[in-house]
């Protein structure tokens, strides 16, 4: 479980992207000042590193999908990597029947 230190940098991260304000140190302590929460220094150095190359928002609504949604830059798989996943996908679905039952039979 996050700690009450992350939870409100992350808040304050997602408080200036809502903004459109860049996501720097300076600006995460500034808000955290004028909130009047106690938060160890070194986190706002952490959160602007971690999120200075990152849209805040794509990957909030990217959370679990597997990679950026199709119409937010992602080039479609070549049909030879495709191909690569389907034989992968076939080769575990073989094993699991080498063993003499599958997960969900």
């Amino acid at each position: 479980m996050a700690s009450i230190s992350e939870l409100t940098c992350i808040y304050s991260a997602l408080t200036l992207q809502e903004d459109e304000v860049i996501v720097t140190e300076d600006k995460i302590n500034a808000l955290i000042k004028a909130a009047g929460v106690n938060v160890e220094p070194f986190w706002f150095g952490l959160f602007a590193k971690a999120l200075a190359s990152v849209n805040i928002w794509s990957l909030i609504c990217n959370v679990g999908a597997g990679g950026p949604a199709p119409g937010a830059g992602a080039v479609p798989a070549a049909p030879a990597e495709e191909k690569k996943v389907e034989a992968k996908k076939e080769e575990s679905e073989e094993s699991d029947d080498d063993m003499g039952f599958g997960l969900f039979d």
